[in-house]
């Protein structure tokens, strides 16, 4: 094992002699990286804007987890087989360009949600220190967090641990709070009238895309397990375990606090405000705990958009040095946006989440057809790094189809505030598009693909 803390490899195959990735560090960082108050707010999302009692939010809650959870760690077993990123692999897919496009609108989301983790966690520090101010709080943040994302690899995975170890003190103590309370939750657990199926598919739909919106980055940390059957079985059971359970468990902090916040005006203050004289231990260990997930998020925006340069700049070789240098002009892009969307996060954040749905959902078909059901895994890794794309060429017009197809199959569905599409009205305002873009994508896709273009060298080269 290399006993260097900065990550020397990038976008290139992981050899086989640096293959020292464990399940146990997959799940804490993944675990951990859950753990933070953007989670508790995404959860508090099903009794703010869902409406939904206590009982009917914490089966969305769960529901949504362990579906999205399984779809997402499918992705995750890919990446010791491969041993590259996990949006490197969609060239095998999508081919060298069309996967250069669907990794930029990735990179915006990793963009986005280190913003939202930032705007969250300078809200914290705000809380604990309100004399700092939002743009000295944005900062001290932004700047805390920077350390794991430029050191990459084995940093992040030190801060998967720190932050399991903080996220569980955060949400042990919540907890102990929301229960301890005489009639915390006695006047809502009974159903509402706001307890109805179509809120209950919002909750859901938004719920299980937290998991999927993690499909893009499994295989980043993946890839250093070894290439065989204990490693990719390990690799699927460690990340749906840590992910699942270090999502369930903040978010149904999130319900708690979201049934004060009508009162209060965000969820930073409504949890605040019940946590009383255990404000400063909860939002402490969440502040600290956030450089783990921050740092994954640009890590893998950062290896994403170097698979870009690299496609149309297939000569150089890009090293640590390109790493560290894109890593600090993604995380000052995210730190700026940071500073400009504090006002009105809740409904920036849905409408984020909204966009996201539509472009996960027919990536994530496209890849998982294609990978088990079309190409079983086996793949020319050393291909993803020509310039024409080598059999898998520069654009598989099957796959960019299927996507544009997704896409406009899901608009009559979709349910927002900028756009509801005319069957999004008819249920009044459930958005079912995600659904829909499965249901379309998978069998569209597998018909127009099923004869693979390359036959079978699996590379476990890789190594």
């Amino acid at each position: 094992m290399s006993k260097e803390l900065i990550e020397t490899g990038t976008i290139y195959p992981i050899p086989k002699t640096e293959r020292y990735g464990s399940a146990r560090d997959l799940f804490t960082i993944w675990f951990g990286g859950n753990l933070m108050i953007l989670t508790v707010t995404t959860g508090s999302l099903t009794t703010t804007v869902f409406h939904l009692s206590v009982f009917p939010a914490l089966w969305a809650i769960i529901a949504g987890n362990l579906c999205g959870g399984l779809l997402m760690a499918l992705h995750a077993a890919q990446g010791p087989t491969l041993g590259v990123p996990q949006m490197v692999q969609a060239r095998g897919q999508f081919g060298t360009w069309g996967a250069a496009f669907i990794t930029l609108l990735v990179v915006l989301m990793y963009v986005g949600f280190t913003a939202s983790n930032l705007v969250l966690g300078s809200s914290a520090l705000d809380l604990l220190c309100p004399s700092l101010g939002h743009l000295t709080t944005v900062f001290l943040i932004a700047l805390f967090c920077l350390f794991p994302a430029l050191a990459g690899y084995k940093a992040l995975h030190i801060a998967g641990k720190v932050g399991t170890a903080l996220g569980a003190l955060a949400i042990l103590l919540s907890g102990f709070s929301f229960l301890s309370t005489p009639g915390s939750f006695s006047s809502y657990l009974s159903l509402t009238p706001s307890d109805t199926f179509v809120n209950f598919l919002g909750a859901f739909s938004i719920i299980t895309l937290w998991q999927i919106a993690f499909a893009p980055y499994v295989s980043d940390y993946s890839r250093y397990l070894p290439n065989t059957n204990e490693g990719t079985r390990s690799a699927f059971i460690a990340t749906y375990a840590g992910c699942c359970l270090g999502a369930i468990f903040p978010m149904l902090i999130g319900v708690g606090a979201g049934l004060g916040i009508a009162a209060n005006g965000s969820v930073v203050t409504a949890l605040a405000t019940h946590l009383g004289w255990l404000t400063w231990p909860v939002f402490g260990a969440f502040t600290l705990g956030i450089a783990g997930p921050v740092g994954m998020n640009v890590y893998c925006g950062t290896l994403s958009l170097l698979s870009v340069l690299q496609t149309f700049l297939p000569r150089y070789h890009f090293g640590t040095s390109w790493r560290l240098s894109t890593t600090l002009t993604l995380y000052s892009l995210a730190a700026w946006a940071a500073l400009f969307v504090a006002d009105g996060f809740l409904q920036s954040y849905l409408e984020f989440m909204d966009m996201l749905m539509a472009i996960m959902v027919p990536w994530t078909a496209i890849n998982l057809v294609d990978y088990y059901l079309i190409h079983h895994g086996s793949y020319d890794v050393n291909a993803f790094f020509k310039p024409d794309g080598g059999p898998y060429g520069r654009i598989n017009k099957a796959a960019m189809f299927c996507f544009f197809l997704s896409l406009l199959a899901q608009l009559p569905f979709m349910s927002g505030h900028l756009y509801t599409g005319p069957f999004a009205r008819l249920l009044h305002g459930a958005d079912l598009s995600w659904i829909v873009g499965l249901v379309v994508t998978t069998p569209v896709y597998w018909f127009l693909a099923r004869k693979p273009r390359v036959t079978a060298h699996s590379l476990s080269s890789a190594g």
